[in-house]
């Protein structure tokens, strides 16, 4: 009971997004310097900060309803 009340207790991890108008793979470049920035600065995926990736893949007209 005390380790499920001390992870309750601990604050929620930061989550950051990171969204390409292009596909994953033509993405791959992109995402790994942004991952590089974080880690600059402290962030490190799945330890502090959890990142959540969105791939329009040339599809911007979904860009307003998926994050408007």
């Amino acid at each position: 009971m005390a380790a499920t009340r001390a992870r309750a207790q601990q604050p929620a991890m930061p989550v950051v997004g990171f969204v390409s108008g292009m596909s994953s793979s033509a993405s791959e470049r992109q995402a790994a310097a942004f991952l590089k920035g974080l880690s600059e600065t402290g962030y490190l995926e799945g330890q502090n900060v959890a990142v959540e990736y969105h791939w329009l893949n040339g599809q911007y007209d979904q860009l307003p309803i998926t994050y408007g």
